[in-house]
């Protein structure tokens, strides 16, 4: 045990010899410098962003004087020299344009898709996981190799398909969110099912049996104990599948092409094509569909990296 008492310690400190200037710059202040740097590369683009949306001019270049270069330039594109809101209120009065409907409509099949998506992919990969089956692992390994392919791939095919769908069943077929949200829930099955069904397998098979011995089904192994200890891999698998399905274009654009009733990634489309430009709306419109990621990730976030993790060693 130390006998030095703390005024003692406070001594020492005050007698160790001070870092020169030089040697915190080989040693420590280089590794700030890439700090700093690395932060202010990261956050430019959102303040800029931020400033494009809050300057009423609403075009990226008349968004500074042309009197300005250099530094004084790029201060000016990141903080607009009038800061209003008139694109956010513009956005939400377009008849033309519903951005409320947009958002809605992504809203609705991000959380649709990626809360059945969830269950059906936990469903399949406890199969794969506890139950002994003829061809389990050939339509385990069909699953993954399935995701080797792009799905813009398979958007021609698509298309056809929903078209032929939507001559029998016009509610579910081309030109309908519901057809969308149908085509997204076997999007990522295969990914989503692996990613869980390693993590099932890190769960001890003897709680299992001990269940069984009391008298449990496996519907009620799967509800009552495995997605009860499974939750982090469940709120990744939700996390990953509600942001892909939000921001998806391509399968988006070709099954609901109608800018008055489609997804927000692709309405936001019609504010910079053509002859709108409208880059003031479109970065309003930006910034407001990072809310609900945002919001979602600061539920998840403590799961994330377990989840992320726990099922990458055995599987």
């Amino acid at each position: 045990m130390s006998t030095q008492t703390p005024t003692q310690d406070k001594t020492k400190l005050r007698a160790a010899p001070r870092m020169s200037f030089g040697r915190w710059i080989t040693q420590l202040g280089w590794r700030h410098a890439i700090t700093i740097a690395a932060v202010m590369f990261a956050l430019f683009p959102i303040t800029y962003i931020i400033g494009v949306a809050l300057n009423p001019v609403g075009s990226l270049s008349s968004a500074c004087p042309p009197s300005k270069t250099g530094i004084s330039a790029l201060s000016c594109l990141v903080i607009p020299q009038t800061v209003s809101f008139e694109n956010f209120s513009a956005i939400f009065n377009d008849p033309r344009l519903p951005y409320g409907t947009w958002f809605v409509n992504s809203l609705t099949v991000a959380l649709v898709a990626a809360i059945f998506s969830t269950l059906m992919s936990a469903s399949a990969a406890f199969a794969f996981s506890r139950l002994r089956f003829k061809g389990r692992r050939p339509g385990l390994l069909s699953l993954v190799l399935l995701q080797m392919f792009p799905q813009i791939l398979a958007i021609t095919a698509i298309f056809i398909l929903m078209t032929k769908i939507s001559e029998v069943f016009p509610q579910f077929g081309s030109g309908t969110v519901t057809g969308l949200i149908l085509i997204y829930l076997g999007g990522s099955l295969g990914v989503n099912t692996y990613l869980i069904k390693g993590f099932f397998d890190t769960v001890p098979i003897e709680i299992d049996e001990s269940a069984k011995i009391d008298g449990a089904s496996h519907v009620r192994i799967f509800f009552g104990l495995v997605l009860r200890l499974s939750a982090p891999v469940m709120v990744v698998v939700f996390f990953v599948t509600f942001t892909f399905v939000f921001n998806e274009l391509a399968i988006a654009q070709t099954l609901l092409p109608n800018t008055t009733d489609t997804t927000l990634a692709v309405g936001m489309q019609t504010y910079v094509s053509g002859n709108l430009q409208e880059w003031g709306k479109f970065a309003a419109g930006a910034l407001l569909a990072a809310i609900p990621m945002i919001t979602v990730f600061a539920f998840t976030q403590r799961y994330l990296v377990t989840g992320l993790t726990s099922g990458a060693v055995k599987g």
